[in-house]
């Protein structure tokens, strides 16, 4: 979980990144999304539209500007955070495409965070499952189900055709932070397990939602398995001196975080907790403390 950086960004401008996939960055910078919510474009001649984000009028009229009259044959969300998906209805009416992707979700999280609670109004025409693919200008993107930071999160590969070997991650994996995990429906054995799906693949770059591509994919997502089987060590080390809270476990863990991000780092504790208590290796005790199963003995 890395802290926010002030960065200028180019804001509601189409950013070509390679042929045949090209980006619009929102303006809605935060401690949650970095610069904001990066919109894809993949194709040429006719589009898909990934993660349309937020529905902020600039951007969606900026995303109508860049597909320049040409059809739209799909508008894919990765996942229904209100960061990523709301902008779908509006983009809808202004193209006739359908919204294809991720099975709706609304539920609300541990605490308060505007930008990542969910989009209790998106309404999907077609779910995509594993595997399951939407043709777009002579190439395939193709639905990778990755669940953990959400249970409904979807990445997108291109197949064949220009940018082949793309990955669009979504919230899965970013460039610029390690995924918050938040319960009830962030849960970290998915999220691992998830990683684990990636790093078996043989992507050759990473186009996440909210940062810089991902240039070396298989390196980062052993990087980042790592630093969560650190960060249960370390949870792990924390209660075995003494019973703790959530909250103690936090700021021993997490010393001197940003305190916008001290919500979102409980979920992740909690989600290693709820893992590791399902694993049988710790349990809750008293006053809301957990403590290593061993110590109950």
């Amino acid at each position: 979980m890395a802290q926010p950086v002030a960065v200028d960004a180019p804001y509601a401008l189409l950013d070509l990144l390679e042929p045949g996939i090209a980006r619009v960055l929102a303006h809605n910078p935060s401690a949650f999304t970095y610069t904001g919510t990066q919109t894809y474009l993949v194709g040429d001649s006719e589009l898909v539209v990934v993660d349309p984000g937020p529905d902020i009028p600039d951007h969606v009229q900026a995303i109508v500007a860049a597909i320049a009259g040409r059809p739209v044959v799909a508008i894919a969300c990765t996942h229904t955070h209100r960061d990523h998906s709301p902008a779908s209805r509006a983009l809808k009416a202004a193209t006739g495409a359908p919204i294809i992707g991720c099975a709706p979700l609304a539920l609300e999280t541990v605490g308060p965070r505007a930008d990542a609670s969910f989009d209790g109004e998106y309404v999907p025409d077609r779910v995509l499952g594993d595997g399951e693919a939407i043709p777009v200008d002579g190439r395939r993107l193709v639905a990778v189900a990755t669940p953990g930071h959400t249970s409904n999160h979807l990445c997108f590969a291109v197949e064949s055709g220009q940018g082949e070997g793309a990955l669009f991650t979504g919230d899965h994996v970013m460039g610029w932070s390690t995924t918050v995990v938040v319960p009830p429906d962030g849960d970290m054995a998915d999220y691992m397990e998830s990683l684990d799906k990636l790093r078996r693949r043989d992507d050759r770059i990473y186009y996440p939602a909210h940062g810089p591509a991902v240039t070396r994919p298989a390196q980062l997502v052993r990087g980042m398995i790592g630093h969560r089987i650190q960060r249960e060590k370390q949870i792990l080390r924390l209660i075995a001196s003494a019973p703790l809270t959530v909250p103690e476990i936090v700021a021993g863990a997490y010393p001197g975080l940003d305190p916008r991000l001290l919500t979102a780092a409980g979920g992740s504790v909690t989600a290693h907790l709820m893992d590791l208590q399902r694993r049988g290796l710790v349990e809750r005790s008293e006053g809301e403390t957990w403590i290593p199963t061993n110590r109950a003995a």
